[in-house]
């Protein structure tokens, strides 16, 4: 049986995917520019496989990001994964990255603040709110 992912390999492989997501970049592109398989991508994403310091710099490289990046807030992001808000999920989930990466690909910056607001406004009537 195999043990279960270390906290801090699934945190940094989420901001991983973060990242890879936001350049909208797929994992075989993100794979092919470092060496590896599209689905040794998918086990770096997952922390099922640890990304070693030499293959996390070329990550780095291929995202345009600085190393650091993937251990920001590592601590206190790994040291209680299971109590995370439901908030912080989304934001690191596909519809989130997703939701996140067309939301700034809006040039105009009135249009933004629009739909924030209706964003806000929808928010504030729903029951969940």
């Amino acid at each position: 049986m195999k043990a279960e992912p270390h906290k801090v390999d699934v945190e940094v492989g989420k901001k991983i995917r973060v990242q890879r997501t936001m350049k909208k970049m797929s994992q075989t592109e993100l794979g092919n520019r470092i060496g590896v398989t599209f689905q040794q991508v998918q086990k770096y994403e997952r922390g099922s496989n640890r990304v070693s310091a030499s293959k996390l710099v070329e990550i780095a490289r291929a995202l345009d990001v600085d190393v650091r990046l993937f251990f920001d807030g590592l601590e206190e992001e790994a040291g209680n994964n299971d109590n995370q808000p439901v908030s912080k999920n989304f934001i690191t989930s596909r519809q989130g990255l997703l939701l996140n990466a067309a939301f700034f690909s809006i040039a105009d910056e009135r249009i933004r603040e629009n739909i924030l607001r209706l964003v806000q406004t929808i928010a504030s009537g729903s029951p969940e709110a």
